[in-house]
């Protein structure tokens, strides 16, 4: 709407004002630009026009970057440990602390040089792969290993299969190579894959996506439903540019039609690089119930405070919708282990809130789910909770914890109808800090490749809470840039975990994401939570996108917008790992 047609209450008056009649009164301003549209402006919206507004610099941008300028921000982010050190050491000597008048008002004194502090090395946990490969069990080095010589712990079935295009320079032969070549990777490694898939390749409009897929699945149905047989999954090639198309593919498969789906972009069909099947081949396998690795002292069942007994092993994350975004929740996903002994295959619960708001309201509609398909998965109710929060400002810790552990309690309570719940360990980890460490020792054990610490690195004292039980552990292997470790905040634990135990426990669980040969950044319980949130942001639709876990600091609840409600992931994928 231009400015000469807005109008606004005008608290002097209590009358409508046109804009600019207000200006040329209160301000004796004619408006030059009377045909441009007004700035909406505050937290409700009131109208300025564009001519009299000015954009101060410096200003934190807050909204969610394009591709381009994210992958600017990290090259100009991406510096090696050494490199790192250098440069806040330059900018500590350049601010000169030591002078500054607020600083010595409130006697604050800042340290020219980082501070030392002692670090141990956790080691990495042997996996187990199948027996029929050359190597069965394996020892990570610096947090990653390969599928060389190996085959699948458990393989899955894909039984029934089809393809679609939605690149036109693809061609249907072409897809169907592409496709032989991924299921002989797959077959390769212990998935079982069938040669021959339920229909051709077909192809698809990018702009009736929904439609075509509909149409694909029922055609593949018609030839299934006389056999009894589901669709165990569908292949879909999307342009290298795919804009929205790739959330629009899973929202219609989880929320619609409620199969298995993999997607490869355009590049990655044309290559058909070994590596990148053989990655591939691993997430299919996941989905199709199979299991990749698993540690070996969960298969010998020696796991301390986890092996003894009935466990279930929960990780929580929200997400929130991007500053501005006042329709969109913000979604709680809630991952726990069915298979307690071996600790790899996780149920998921999902469940839409008011925006921004960061304890989860309806964990105990979740928890009571996972507790339920625990007992019907092992035939015993949990002994043992271990719960792994994500996404938690220091702000709202308590708040956060009082809630939800209560709700936990709650639920498992009222599931088995018992007056008091088994024992539970709540600890949280945090990602999004500015914590650092570089190693002193020049010795090469003490470092890897581009300078960080080695994987398994924890920290205990020294830089630790004066109250509360935390640590800092490095877990990964960095690809590039300087590591961040994850920060651990033990705030209640009814099985009284020793320092190393929990530790040892949270570092193990690194190694089990099925994802890639790769120790993840942070437990993958809770990095699962991270990836099921955000998968259903696609179930709001394009313009959903989430601004991240930690966005309820810096943003209000909005309760004055109707919410759009939140779909369900359909029942045919209940208990299925579909977000990997």
């Amino acid at each position: 709407m231009p400015a000469y047609e807005e109008t606004f209450t005008d608290r002097e008056c209590g009358s409508n004002k046109h804009i600019v009649l207000y200006f040329r009164e209160k301000y004796n301003l004619d408006l030059i630009y009377k045909a441009l549209p007004c700035l909406k402006v505050g937290n409700k919206g009131e109208s300025l026009p564009m001519e009299v507004c000015k954009i101060v610099g410096g200003q934190r941008y807050t909204k969610k970057l394009t591709n381009m300028q994210t992958s600017g921000m990290l090259k100009v982010n991406n510096l090696r440990p050494g490199e790192r050190l250098d440069k806040i050491s330059q900018i500590v000597s350049q601010n000169n602390y030591g002078e500054d008048p607020y600083c010595k008002m409130f006697g604050i004194k800042i340290s020219g040089s980082p501070t030392l502090v002692q670090a141990r090395k956790v080691p990495s946990p042997r996996l187990k792969y199948h027996d029929s490969g050359k190597e069965n069990v394996c020892q990570p080095r610096d947090g990653q290993w390969n599928m060389q010589n190996k085959k699948l712990f458990m393989g899955g079935n894909i039984n029934s299969w089809v393809c679609i295009n939605f690149e036109q320079d693809i061609s249907d032969s072409y897809a169907s190579n592409f496709c032989s070549r991924l299921g002989g990777v797959c077959n390769d490694y212990g998935l079982v894959f069938t040669r021959n898939s339920v229909l051709p390749p077909k192809r698809g409009n990018p702009m009736q996506v929904e439609w075509a897929l509909d149409d694909l699945y029922g055609e593949a149905m018609r030839r299934l439903k006389p056999r009894n047989q589901p669709l165990d999954l569908i292949i879909v090639i999307l342009p290298d540019n795919n804009g929205s198309l790739y959330g629009e593919v899973k929202r219609i498969c989880d929320t619609n039609l409620g199969v298995m789906s993999q997607c490869f972009l355009a590049a990655t069909v044309k290559k058909m690089n070994i590596g990148t099947l053989t990655m591939a081949s691993e997430k299919m396998n996941i989905k199709a119930g199979g299991r990749n690795v698993v540690l070996e002292e969960a298969l010998l069942q020696c796991v301390p405070l986890v092996s003894d007994k009935p466990t279930i092993i929960f990780g929580a994350d929200v997400t929130h919708p991007s500053p501005g975004n006042d329709t969109s929740p913000s979604i709680a996903a809630v991952v726990a282990s069915l298979d307690w002994k071996l600790l790899g295959k996780y149920a998921p619960e999902l469940s839409a809130q008011a925006a921004r708001q960061e304890r989860i309201e309806d964990m105990f509609g979740m928890c009571k789910a996972h507790f339920l398909s625990f007992y019907e998965e092992n035939h015993e109710k949990p002994e043992r909770i271990i719960f792994f929060r994500d996404g938690v400002g220091e702000g709202q810790i308590q708040d956060v914890l009082q809630h939800e552990l209560r709700e936990i309690q709650r639920a498992w309570m009222n599931t088995f109808n018992e007056s008091s719940s088994p024992p539970i360990t709540f600890v949280m980890v945090q990602k999004r800090h500015h914590t650092r460490f570089f190693p002193v020792n020049k010795d090469l054990n003490f470092y890897d490749k581009n300078g960080n610490v080695l994987p398994g690195t924890v920290v205990d004292t020294g830089i630790c809470h004066p109250v509360w039980r935390d640590f800092y552990l490095n877990s990964h292997a960095g690809i590039q840039g300087t590591n961040r470790p994850a920060h651990y905040h033990i705030l209640h634990d009814d099985n009284n975990f020793t320092e190393d135990q929990i530790q040892t426990l949270c570092n193990n669980l690194c190694y089990t994401y099925e994802r890639c040969n790769r120790a993840v950044s942070y437990v993958t319980p809770a990095y699962y939570a991270h990836l099921l949130a955000f998968r259903a942001r696609y179930y709001l639709g394009v313009d959903s996108s989430s601004d991240g876990s930690a966005a309820a600091e810096h943003g209000e609840s909005s309760t004055d917008h109707q919410l759009k409600p939140l779909p369900r992931f359909h029942e045919n994928l209940k208990n299925r790992m579909f977000f990997i």
